[in-house]
């Protein structure tokens, strides 16, 4: 049997060294001390996602996020950059259907000033007006350039219908003619309306002890109160495919076809969530793409790339498989994936596939946590999944329990080639 690789776990983020605790007004801390750098990574989150928005406003959340540091009541667009870079600092804001997202990074004491930035953004943000249209502006040309993108328009149409009358089904950016709707009132509402501390989620790592990160956020947090914070909605359920849809979007001068093809996957707490990852892993992604990547591009030279994702979310997620190539072989393509996932629902995976995966997720997690920014995004990821502070501790040992059979009826339970969503967008067909 394969040896799996000798990592010393202890040096990995687990109870005996992350501070989890929680402010009065409702914001959750988690801290990380490493002395060995002298800067610090912040990360984190509230629940204000796109999940609010109005459906004629979608990008709402999104539009208020990247707006949040175009000026407060205390300083303008310029003040605040020139701030932050003249001590080597950043701070930037993004948003997705749960949350708003915030990460940034300084040298150690310049820790407060960055906190204190978070927290005017968060609190006080003026949303000067000719800085919402300048901000406008960008995000249509976004759009507009998603829209012409074969595998941007192939992944949402797929998403719109994974998940239709869903918010997982709808981009968080909007549309154009959503963003257009949008007015300053409207920021300026579903700030003061959505934003506030409850279930706030704030990570920092580096070189600070818990106790200081406590004293820091509590002075430019501690404070901070939204009575009317409501409650995150709860989401519709999700109806499954009950046959095989297949759509096609033509986009003239295009000279490469991009195809997105799958189902439901698991979500990310589900019991077989890893099974179903280490599978996702053999099937198109590690090596050359794993098996997907193999047939399809290596041997049937029918793909620029074809591999596999697993996307897991907090209530649900998909399983796709990407491609890209010539028109004249898309239903080739089609049918050789579809025949590969056929295979891989009926013959368990072999015990070298299973251990070349699980070799190389363990040894790749260690890697993924030498930086502040890997172990704050872990603990991020810790606490939005309630994953337990001794998650990646255990993870060496969860990853090796997997068998090929588990692997086997993960794919048997998500993977249905009889029923699945196969988006393609680029030139005419009939071209």
């Amino acid at each position: 049997m394969r040896r799996l690789p000798d990592v010393s776990w202890k040096t990995l983020p687990g109870s005996q060294d992350i501070t989890r605790s929680v402010l009065p007004n409702g914001i959750i801390l988690l801290t990380r001390s490493n002395f060995n750098s002298p800067s610090v990574v912040i990360n984190g989150y509230l629940p204000s996602g796109s999940i609010f928005d109005p459906r004629e406003k979608l990008g709402l959340a999104y539009f208020t996020s990247v707006a949040l540091m175009r000026g407060t009541q205390y300083r303008n667009f310029q003040q605040i950059y020139d701030r932050l870079e003249s001590a080597g600092a950043s701070l930037g804001f993004g948003a997705s259907v749960h949350n708003t997202s915030f990460g940034g990074r300084a040298l150690v004491e310049d820790l407060p000033l960055l906190l204190g930035t978070l927290s005017e953004a968060l609190q006080a943000p003026s949303f000067p007006p000719e800085q919402i249209e300048r901000l406008r502006a960008q995000l249509l040309t976004g759009i507009a350039m998603r829209d012409q993108d074969t595998s941007d328009r192939a992944s949402i149409r797929f998403d719109e219908l994974l998940f239709p009358n869903h918010p997982y089904g709808l981009p968080e950016d909007g549309f154009t003619e959503t963003v257009q709707a949008i007015q300053r009132e409207d920021i300026l509402a579903h700030h003061q309306r959505v934003f506030g501390p409850r279930n706030m989620v704030l990570v920092v790592v580096g070189a600070v002890s818990a106790s200081q990160v406590y004293d820091f956020a509590s002075q430019a947090l501690g404070n901070w109160q939204n009575p009317s914070q409501p409650a995150m909605p709860a989401l519709p359920p999700v109806t499954p495919l009950n046959g095989p849809v297949r759509e096609h979007i033509t986009l003239p001068g295009k000279s490469q076809t991009d195809l997105v093809m799958g189902g439901f996957g698991p979500k990310r707490s589900s019991p077989d969530y890893l099974a179903a990852s280490l599978g996702n892993n053999i099937l198109g992604q590690f090596g050359m793409m794993g098996r997907i990547g193999d047939v399809v591009r290596e041997q049937a030279g029918l793909a620029y790339y074809a591999s596999t994702s697993l996307n897991a979310w907090i209530n649900t997620g998909s399983w796709e498989v990407s491609a890209g190539v010539n028109p004249a072989n898309l239903q080739r393509a089609i049918d050789l994936i579809l025949a590969e996932i056929r295979r891989f629902i009926t013959e368990p995976v072999s015990l070298e596939e299973l251990q070349d995966s699980q070799a190389n997720y363990i040894g790749r997690l260690p890697l993924s946590m030498e930086s502040n920014n890997g172990v704050a995004a872990a603990l991020l990821n810790i606490e939005r999944f309630q994953l337990g502070l001794d998650y990646y501790q255990q993870f060496p040992a969860m990853v090796s329990a997997i068998t090929p059979e588990a692997v086997l009826l993960a794919a048997q339970r998500y993977l249905f080639p009889d029923r699945m969503l196969a988006i393609s967008a680029g030139p005419d067909l009939m071209e």
